[in-house]
């Protein structure tokens, strides 16, 4: 059986990293106040993955964000997904040489399918996360693209059918509505897809404590749980949450 997974996602800027909430941004800090808050060098036992997207307002500089990367994730070995803003395959090219292991994608997923196709030919179906921000509207549940600006013109079930054709190999599956309130995940929607798809679903947008992860890795449609909330898991606020999530019996990876 596959294990469980424990995410952490850093929102970066323009140099900076950043809180969202609803999708609207507020600056945290730079390199220098997250090497000294986290040091993932020396917490990487404490996550399964780091997920870093750039979520910069106009043209991405992604020569800019590698050097950032590089500079927060020297030393540190576990697996990085990378991604944001991405419009054309010579960026996976750079965040790769980055040292990305996978490639988290959004808006290009539906504006040029032809190129995500031939990333999923190039580095596998393994290697491509489809990152799907979403809200709920009356009743249902749609789906956001552009970073929540512009909205798809199908339901989220029909999005996520539209990926499993995709080959994708992950769903990064983000709400809007829950995004940065620290009042846990909006589980109703994996009741929609467990039945509809066997892709692994990374849950997003919500996590405020412990007990928000433990209630979203115990769900059978999820796989992964992450947060990007960067107060309430500083310190030594992710080596705690595995604990309590080994505790509670959760089939994570121990080393």
């Amino acid at each position: 059986m596959v294990k469980k997974r424990l995410i952490f996602t850093l929102l970066y800027h323009n140099g900076n990293f950043m809180l969202s909430r609803n999708f609207r941004l507020q600056r945290v800090g730079d390199t220098n106040w997250l090497n000294k808050n986290y040091n993932f060098s020396s917490i990487a036992t404490s996550i399964d993955e780091l997920i870093i997207l750039d979520v910069s307002r106009g043209e991405i500089d992604t020569a800019a964000f590698c050097k950032h990367i590089e500079e927060v994730t020297r030393g540190c070995f576990m697996p990085l997904a990378l991604g944001g803003g991405i419009t054309h395959a010579e960026q996976v090219i750079k965040l790769m040489s980055s040292g990305a292991d996978k490639i988290v994608l959004n808006s290009i997923l539906v504006r040029n399918p032809g190129v995500v196709r031939e990333l999923i030919s190039r580095y596998g179906s393994q290697c491509i996360i489809a990152s799907v921000d979403y809200r709920l509207e009356k009743e249902e549940f749609v789906v956001y693209i552009d970073r929540g600006r512009e909205k798809l013109n199908m339901s989220l079930t029909e999005y996520v059918k539209y990926l499993v054709e995709l080959e994708v190999g992950e769903i990064y599956l983000n709400s809007i509505d829950q995004d940065g309130t620290g009042q846990g995940y909006c589980l109703d929607v994996i009741n929609q897809l467990s039945q509809i798809t066997h892709i692994p679903v990374i849950m997003a947008g919500g996590a405020g404590n412990y007990h928000h992860l433990l209630e979203g890795i115990q769900h059978p449609g999820v796989d992964a749980v992450a947060t990007a909330n960067l107060f309430n898991f500083i310190g030594n606020g992710l080596p705690s949450s595995r604990q309590y999530l080994l505790d509670a019996g959760v089939d994570l990876a121990q080393w």
